[in-house]
């Protein structure tokens, strides 16, 4: 599946689509966590979907990762990146862009169970 998802997609639109994802997981997180006020789910959301949190998931489970997998991300470490927030550094950006292109291919791939498996460990690493 690697080869199809990864040859009909470009790098920076695995990482849009990615981000999506990556929201809509947070947002599924939240809400079954019973908030629903939503100026308290903004900002609950928001600890999880900056750069720098997203970098220090990725480290976080660079170690779950397949072989394929890990070959995914690399395209998004490798892309060049104009738009840096002033809140992260280039490599925590870039770092944070490998997670974006692993969840918009896993979503792609249609792996729902292992995007599950990722985010729930993700969500490990939150409340550490």
């Amino acid at each position: 599946m690697q080869d199809n998802v990864t040859n009909r997609y470009t790098g920076r639109a695995l990482a849009y689509i990615g981000d999506c994802v990556f929201e809509l997981c947070v947002r599924r997180y939240l809400v079954e966590q019973g908030i629903a006020h939503s100026a308290k789910l903004n900002k609950e959301a928001l600890g999880f979907v900056t750069a720098t949190r997203q970098a220090a998931y990725m480290e976080g489970i660079r170690g779950m990762l397949t072989e394929e997998e890990s070959l995914v991300c690399r395209r998004g470490k490798n892309m060049s990146h104009n738009n840096i927030p002033k809140s992260a550094s280039k490599e925590e950006y870039s770092h944070a862009t490998e997670l974006e292109v692993l969840f918009g291919y896993l979503y792609l791939s249609q792996r729902q169970d292992r995007i599950d498996e990722l985010f729930s460990r993700i969500v490990e690493l939150h409340d550490l």
